[in-house]
């Protein structure tokens, strides 16, 4: 007569097996959604990124910060960890391409952040959709910009001094809502061999022709969240005039364009994947 234990051992190895099974199951969801709710929307990430102008030279660089997708409804955790970047880095330019905040409601709420910013350095801002999109009039928000001392670009270039060169930064209006033109934006302006381009979705980069005699060296844009929603870097959807352009960068075909990934959510307060980032360019200037 045989052993019957064998068979009882395998019996409980199996029970055993298919349990833990279960509680993966179970475990990989919840899991994901601490993640995606709790954690990595907190996750402040910076990257840093150097780049060069055309004849660039050794003792002439800019340091700039970008700042896109804030979303801002409150100063939490996330927010103040921005804040203390933006002063660690000690920027020659602050750059905020977009959707600062979704709602009117929240003005406030971003002053109070522009007024915790850094002083010092240049400051710059273009509008993304959500600021049309939520109504958010723009009166209000050209008061406010003006009244940290920030310039608001909207179809508009600058032109300023940095490190014995002269920059021109361009601000293209919202692709989805606004009406982005860069004839206006560069209207008699005479070419400069540093021009970035801050354009809120990427894929202005590849519809809105700029003029032949102002070369890009640089277009930095948002609007994509990475994904926001991107477990394992694969984004599952992504917004209207993203392009398929998803996070980083792009190089091919057009002028070198930087895609962030942002700092808040929209629609849902979930990131996975995709944690919200300061960028930081080193930029050798010709």
């Amino acid at each position: 007569m045989s052993d019957p234990a064998p068979c009882a051992t395998a019996g409980i190895s199996r029970r055993r097996w298919l349990a833990a099974g279960g509680l993966a199951a179970v475990g990989l969801p919840t899991a994901a959604a601490v993640d995606g709710l709790v954690i990595t929307p907190q996750r402040l990430e910076t990257t840093t990124h150097a780049l060069a102008s055309r004849g660039s030279r050794p003792d002439a660089r800019l340091r700039m910060l970008q700042v896109s997708d804030l979303h801002l409804h409150r100063i939490g955790r996330l927010e103040t960890r921005l804040l203390e970047g933006l002063h660690d880095a000690r920027p020659d330019a602050i750059l905020f391409t977009g959707d600062m905040i979704d709602h009117r409601r929240d003005l406030w709420q971003l002053e109070t952040f522009l007024r915790e910013c850094p002083a010092g350095p240049r400051r710059f801002a273009i509008l993304g959709n959500w600021e049309y999109e939520a109504g958010v009039p723009r009166e209000a928000l050209d008061r406010l910009y003006e009244s940290h001392g920030i310039e608001l670009l909207v179809n508009r270039s600058v032109e300023f001094a940095a490190a014995g060169t002269r920059v021109r930064i361009t601000g293209l209006d919202d692709l989805r809502s606004g009406r982005p033109d860069a004839a206006a934006a560069l209207h008699h302006a005479p070419p400069t061999p540093n021009h970035l381009v801050l354009a809120h979705c990427p894929l202005s980069r590849d519809v809105v022709a700029m003029p032949a005699d102002h070369p890009v060296d640089l277009v930095l844009a948002g609007h994509t969240h990475g994904g926001q929603v991107a477990p394992w870097g694969v984004a599952l959807a992504l917004p209207s005039g993203s392009g398929g352009y998803v996070a980083g960068w792009y190089r091919k075909a057009g002028p070198p364009m930087y895609v962030s990934r942002g700092i808040g959510t929209s629609l849902i307060p979930v990131r996975l994947g995709a944690a919200p980032e300061l960028v930081c360019f080193e930029w050798a200037l010709a």
